[in-house]
């Protein structure tokens, strides 16, 4: 029992409608998404690396720190935004930002600071909030909400910072294109554009100070502090009506219609030079400096070329530029467009003066750019066989991950199969089923069948059967003779997978009724069922031996069927998670599921409860199809995002595939006879042409050689005349020298003399000088004498003064401490004089109640109620006399304490005297100063005025001279205008000479080539006329000599017979007898 494991060995694809999603690390290495990984692809090795993105995580946007060390991904998991920033170097985790408190779901714009130390991230509606990262602390240093001053809809696109100042940003968005400053905590808004009509889409700066934003109409704006400086439009709008509408549209309408999704201006990138701009369908523009450094022309224009190999070949120059990078060295431009495809375009492979235009090349290969719908693995040969809705069939090297063929068609494929051999494959359209032969470099028809809607299809594993859908019957028809063989009835809805066993005896089939039948192949009936009426069956898988079958559906379960019997059944625990296809190593030791979330699960086999699996995240969106390599060393995965991945497995033992070294991958390929013979009759073409070119070239090398030496002939000649004049000239020179030498050693002396005399001079001058110093120096000393003893003065007067005071203080809180304690003694009096009142009226007042408290009852209660009133009077003011009295206490306290402070500040107020004193002294030396340095000022302000009056009047003089050259400059401006038209039409009327030039050049070498021949042919008849004629002319005088043995016949037969074996040779002879045979 063992669990396969399975890594990614390569994806194929790209998800390209993420913002900003390529980056180049270095010069080889470039970084961008795909599936649910983040790629690292070497571009010369060919390798790649990857980053997995987090579990059930939505990827919205990436940047790559200016550092090229690390890369924050912006995801949204849970519909919660979520920061992840990755080490490019160990491809590890290094930190996670969340934020809390937003109700945004996901991050539209993400950057790095110039020394990569912060970020920024711009979330999306309702919030759209920017925030300002330290993000190795993981901490928000400031946020702010990023809106449109008038429009309630604005929404923000792109965020960025200065590329020289960390504090500064840039916003850019739907009616917004603002600026913010990070300072103490703060993101504060610093500037804005003040015209809110434009939607931006794209910015970049330029330098510390200039940008330039692109808006969704093809124009582009050169700002500066919020100020657009110069506007530049891609497209006029008569050529933006063209582009957008071939047919008979009416203009509004574009322009309503076409404008707002076509051109929008989606990327801009800066170089050293300027900047690169994309826009529009396929194309992108290359702006450089003027002359003046100042603005920015218009230099080339980048187009996506026409594919050939597609049905439509100007299908793909309507692809849309979403992303671009330029690597460090500004020497390759990649792009990223919505068909998921990356274009690069090397600038030193461009003519610089032939062409307005350029156009980009693959980087790679291309890539689907739809639901992948069919793979099929081949057995002899390291291919895989792809088609998609995009309609196109492509063959992959899944060894080396490059697309060998690549053909696209009129019709959506619908199903594919691979033949063993790897040089047939069969392909399901819609109005029919195609057989078609893989050539080196195309792929061909070769036979139709009237199969419509083939969705599934497959040969054998022996190759000499095929099987296709049609309906709901399965067709078996034979590879060779392609007749039909049998026709398998039984399934009620849409068959999903067909599937051959090993030994090619059995077919494997389930579909949407809910039945998994098992078919024999070569009787054509039916040897095993499955029925469940509540599942539709997706995908099939079988063992080696055929008795297992392993099925997935719509029910979320995988089954083990054998013998029509269900063996186990395994639940997907997760309610949202449905397996869609199912795959078995040819080992038997290695389960593969593929799921609706994009995952590959890898399950311990055989299946057993409760089960155990590993799952491996892949694609971003359900995988449509799986294969497993004839190997078991790769798992082949598609989705209906367009990615394919290569998946390295082996099972969790380690045992991985074994494969026989000595039978290697097959390598024939099919071509046609015709293409045979006319690759031959080009490469005996290129011999020829090589031959003429080196005949040519020797020629010219010769020419060049006389050339060459007649040059350093003349070289040599002025070389000797220079070296001549050389000579005289130094002779003049060395004798120049030697009388300027004289004439120096004479001034020199002349030097030395007035140089002693001068020191002289200062001796006796330094010398007075000091005597008169040392008189002031002595004179100084009697005034700092005088002053010291001013001052010695002032401080005993002082001190005699402090003394005074303080005798004076002391003497006064001492009368008013006496004064105090004599008004706390009345305070005592009166407080004990009210209170012996106080009983001497309530005794006369009980003895008044006594005599009369029968007769005045009446009154006395009256009487008692206001004495009451007023006791309760008597007793508040005793309780206040008794609170003075102790706050008198207190306060003598407090003026005790007082008393002790007041001597305290009197030390502290010494301490400041002596320290006012230095005060006095220093301050006095910096108000000199400053009085001087204000005179300087007051100079300098009083000649600055008067420049300033000077500069106004030569302004005035200058505006009017500037008002004069305009009027002179329109007219020469129209002249220039005209000019260049003349220019443009001189220039098309010399690319037409130098063509017709050119093709005359070509006939005249071809004339020449055929004169050539033909002056051979005619000195080579000459000799042969020559030699015939000699020849004659010795036949003739032999035969002369023949005439004198006429009378001797024996000696006449032996001469004529010399003279025949002297002239007549044997080719002569056969020729003669053969033409004597004929008659």
């Amino acid at each position: 029992m063992s669990i396969g494991i399975a890594q990614v060995k390569q994806v194929i694809g790209l998800r390209g409608q993420i913002s900003n999603c390529i980056f180049y690390q270095d010069e080889q290495t470039i970084v961008y998404p795909a599936g649910s990984n983040i790629i690292v692809y070497n571009i010369d090795q060919k390798t790649q690396k990857f980053i997995p993105n987090a579990d059930n995580s939505v990827l919205t946007t990436m940047c790559v720190s200016q550092n090229k060390r690390y890369i924050a991904v912006a995801e949204k998991i849970a519909n919660k935004p979520l920061i992840t920033i990755y080490d490019l170097h160990t491809l590890r985790k290094r930190k996670t930002l969340t934020i809390n408190e937003t109700n945004s779901t996901e991050i539209v714009s993400i950057a790095f600071s110039p020394d990569s130390k912060h970020l920024i991230t711009q979330t999306g509606s309702p919030d759209w909030t920017l925030y300002y990262w330290s993000w190795e602390k993981s901490k928000i240093m400031a946020f702010a909400k990023v809106t449109a001053n008038s429009q309630t809809n604005a929404t923000v696109t792109q965020i960025s910072f200065n590329p020289q100042d960390n504090s500064q940003i840039c916003a850019v968005g739907n009616s917004i294109l603002k600026m913010y400053r990070y300072a103490d905590g703060i993101l504060k808004n610093i500037a804005s554009l003040k015209q809110e009509s434009h939607n931006f889409v794209s910015h970049t700066w330029l330098n510390e100070e200039k940008l330039i934003a692109g808006n969704d109409r093809a124009e582009l704006f050169l700002v500066q502090n919020c100020e657009i400086l110069m506007e530049y439009k891609l497209y006029d709008i008569k050529e933006r009506e063209i582009v957008a509408s071939p047919g008979n549209t009416s203009n509004e309408e574009t322009k309503q219609a076409v404008l707002p999704d076509n051109h929008s201006v989606n990327s801009i990138i800066h170089y050293s030079k300027g900047f690169i701009a994309s826009c529009g369908r396929g194309r992108a523009f290359l702006y450089e400096k003027n002359d003046d450094k100042e603005f920015y022309k218009k230099i080339r224009e980048l187009k996506i070329p026409s594919d050939q190999a597609s049905n439509d070949p100007t299908r793909t120059e309507e692809q849309i530029i979403l992303s671009m990078c330029i690597s460090p060295s500004e020497e390759t431009l990649l792009v990223v467009t919505d068909w998921q495809q990356i274009y690069q375009l090397i600038f030193s492979n461009i003519d610089i003066g032939k062409s307005e235009h350029a156009e980009f090349k693959y980087m790679r290969h291309s890539n689907h750019h739809g639901s992948v719908t069919g793979v099929d693995v081949c057995i002899r040969k390291p291919i895989i066989a792809t088609c998609s809705s995009d309609k196109s069939v492509r063959i992959w090297n899944f060894e080396s991950g490059d697309l060998e063929i690549y053909r696209e068609f009129s019709e959506e494929a619908y199903s594919i199969a691979l033949h063993p051999s790897g040089l047939y494959v069969l392909v399901g359209f819609s109005d029919k089923l195609r057989l078609m032969n893989i050539l080196i470099d195309d792929i061909k028809q070769f036979k139709e069948f009237t199969i419509r809607g083939c969705r599934e299809c497959a040969f054998s594993n022996g190759g000499h059967l095929f099987a296709a859908v049609h309906g709901n019957v399965i067709q078996i028809y034979s590879t060779t003779t392609f007749e039909n063989i049998s026709n398998l009835k039984g399934h009620n809805g849409k068959v999903k997978q067909i599937l051959w066993s090993y030994d090619d005896t059995k077919l494997i089939s389930c579909g949407m009724d809910g039945a998994v039948y098992e078919w024999d192949t070569i009787t054509g009936k039916r040897t095993g069922e499955y029925v469940l009426k509540n599942c539709s069956y997706t995908s099939v898988g079988i063992s080696q031996d055929a008795k297992n079958i392993y099925a997935v559906g719509s029910d979320r379960k995988l089954k083990e069927i054998s013998d029509s019997q269900i063996l186990r059944e395994i639940d997907v625990e997760e309610d949202d998670v449905i397996p869609m296809t199912v795959a078995l190593s040819r080992s038997g030791r290695m389960l593969f599921v593929g799921t609706n979330k994009g995952a590959l699960r890898s399950y311990k086999f055989p299946l057993t409860k409760p089960t155990e699996f590993q799952e491996h995240i892949g694609h971003t969106r359900s995988i449509t199809r799986m294969k497993v390599s004839w190997n078991d060393e790769y798992a082949i995965s598609s989705s209906e995002d367009g990615t394919i991945i290569l998946w390295k497995i082996q099972d969790k033992e380690g045992r991985g595939a074994k494969r026989d070294k000595d039978i290697g991958w097959a390598e024939e390929i099919l071509i046609t006879k015709t293409d045979l013979e006319e690759k031959n009759q080009l490469m005996n073409d290129l011999r020829n042409r090589v031959n003429e070119l080196k005949t040519e070239n020797e020629y010219q090398m010769r020419l060049k050689e006389m050339s060459n030496a007649d040059k350093i002939k003349e070289l040599t000649e002025k070389f000797i005349q220079e070296m001549e004049s050389l000579k005289t000239k130094n002779q003049v020179l060395k004798a120049e020298k030697e009388r300027s030498d004289t004439k120096h050693e004479q001034e020199m002396a002349n030097i030395y003399e007035k140089h002693n005399k001068e020191l002289q001079d200062l001796e006796s001058t330094n010398n007075q000088k000091l005597m008169m110093e040392y008189d002031k120096f002595q004179d100084l000393q009697t005034k700092t004498q005088k002053i010291q003893e001013d001052y010695e003065r002032q401080l005993t007067e002082m001190e005699q003064s402090k003394e005074k005071a303080i005798n004076e203080m002391q003497e006064h809180y001492e009368n008013v401490i006496h004064k105090l304690n004599i008004q706390i003694e009345k305070f005592k009096e009166e407080i004990n004089q009210q209170s012996k009142e106080y009983e001497e009226t309530k005794r006369q007042i009980e003895e008044d109640c006594d005599t009369e408290i029968i007769d005045m009852k009446t009154k006395y209660e009256k009487r008692l109620k206001e004495q009451v009133e007023i006791n309760e009077k008597n007793l508040s003011e005793a309780k206040n006399y008794k609170n003075k009295n102790s706050k008198l206490v207190l306060d003598v306290e407090e003026y005790k304490k007082k008393i002790e402070g007041l001597n305290e500040s009197l030390q502290k107020a010494n301490n400041m005297i002596n320290s006012l004193k230095k005060d006095i002294e220093s301050s006095k030396k910096e108000i000199q100063e400053r009085d001087d340095t204000i005179q300087d000022k007051e100079k300098r302000i009083y000649d600055l005025k008067k420049k300033n009056q000077e500069l106004e009047k030569f302004k005035f003089v200058l505006d009017y001279k500037i008002k004069e050259q305009k009027k002179m400059v329109e007219p020469r401006e129209m002249e220039i205008k005209d000019l260049k038209e003349e220019k443009t039409k001189m220039e098309s009327e010399l690319e037409r000479f130098n063509k017709q030039n050119n093709q005359l050049d070509l006939i005249n070498k071809e004339k020449d080539a055929k004169l050539g021949a033909l002056q051979k042919e005619l000195k080579d008849e000459r000799n042969k006329k020559r030699k015939a004629e000699l020849e004659l002319k010795q036949i003739k005088t032999d035969i002369h000599n023949c005439v004198g043995y006429i009378q001797d016949p024996k000696l006449l037969k032996e001469t004529i017979k010399n003279i025949f074996e002297k002239h007549v040779h044997d080719d002569v002879v056969r020729n003669c007898c053969s033409l004597f045979s004929l008659k």
